[in-house]
């Protein structure tokens, strides 16, 4: 598997960055998660006046072979048509990147339909859905493999036209499923906790659901490795996530992390190099059951709540102006010297 050289924000810099910022005329501590949010901007880029330039949302898409046991109300073809939807422009995601300045830029990582050519769609498709993890592995090792290389790869090409803030997003019938896999492969954590409505099961869906990934997690005869994990459970769009956070990371960009299937893959990530969540912010807690335990795991503390389980990078867009907001505050705000302010803190 391609690894990744992710290096450690030096922590040099944080104790000017704290002067800084308490030095802004206001109170100090007085804006909060705004506060703590740009000294973690700061120190990721290792200025005092960070930038925020060109955000990107990359959605990936693909298909997953464990909905064939019904773990979802999703049928397969909404993956490919909501896809296809997006290319289009009038889905959720799309509202939110026009609304806050985001490029989409949309990934086929293994869609089980033949994508028309000229849609602004890339095609960096494994396979044609991944297999039934009840009785095989999701993928071979060589498509894991594969699917962490292309992922890197759409996060190099997003660098390169000057993006330095970039989200993930996903759509692919059966990803709550495969992401409560990881969450109790990674975490621990009882899988009847990681498990969620999903798309919409109701309580007898939920129990089913429950009933598969039991014996889907029993069939597992790996070697207990997290590659292992990432390969046996996941999906092609969550590990070219993974893999896009990994390189992200090593470029030294920022992430901001979206909802269950988001933050299941940053914890993947994490597994392969702890690095990555150095450069990760959480940008919501979303709807779906285990989400919040997740985060827990991760000691990480999310910008918003807002009940979302729609995924596509939707939680992480509308945190956006938050950490706008942080940055905006670093560099525009007067600190007491300069503006003749006596310090009243």
């Amino acid at each position: 598997m391609k690894s990744f050289a992710i290096k450690t924000p030096s922590k040099e810099i944080e104790k000017d960055l704290l002067t800084k910022i308490d030095f802004l005329t206001k109170p100090k501590g007085s804006l909060g998660k705004l506060e703590k949010l740009a000294a973690r901007i700061g120190l990721i880029q290792q200025t005092l006046s960070p930038k925020l330039l060109k955000p990107h949302n990359i959605l990936f898409a693909a298909d997953h072979g464990i909905i064939e046991e019904g773990v979802t109300v999703s049928p397969k073809e909404v993956t490919w048509q909501q896809l296809s939807h997006f290319s289009h422009g009038g889905a959720g995601i799309n509202f939110l990147c026009n609304q806050h300045g985001f490029k989409l830029v949309l990934v086929d990582a293994g869609v089980d339909y033949d994508i028309p050519e000229g849609r602004g769609i890339i095609d960096c498709k494994i396979r044609k859905s991944t297999r039934n993890y009840l009785h095989e592995p999701a993928m071979t090792p060589e498509e894991c493999d594969l699917a962490i290389e292309r992922g890197a790869g759409v996060v190099d090409k997003v660098y390169a036209d000057g993006c330095n803030i970039v989200s993930f997003g996903e759509m692919g019938s059966g990803n709550t499923s495969s992401s409560s896999m990881w969450m109790h492969a990674f975490t621990g954590i009882p899988l009847a906790d990681c498990i969620g409505a999903g798309a919409g099961l109701d309580k007898p869906g939920i129990s089913h659901k429950l009933d598969v990934l039991t014996r889907a997690w029993e069939n597992y005869s790996g070697d207990e490795s997290p590659e292992s994990y990432i390969a046996w459970f996941g999906g092609y769009e969550m590990v070219m996530a993974v893999g896009g956070m990994l390189r992200a990371a090593e470029l030294g960009m920022i992430i901001i992390v979206d909802g269950f299937i988001m933050t299941a893959c940053i914890l993947a990530a994490s597994k392969l190099n702890p690095a990555v969540l150095d450069y990760a912010i959480f940008g919501h807690q979303g709807d779906e059951s285990g989400h919040k335990l997740m985060l827990q795991a991760l000691n990480a503390d999310p910008i918003l709540h807002l009940d979302l389980r729609l995924g596509e990078g939707s939680g992480a867009v509308c945190a956006y102006p938050i950490i706008d907001s942080a940055v905006r505050m670093i560099n525009e705000m007067d600190n007491f010297q300069s503006v003749g302010v006596t310090k009243y803190f």
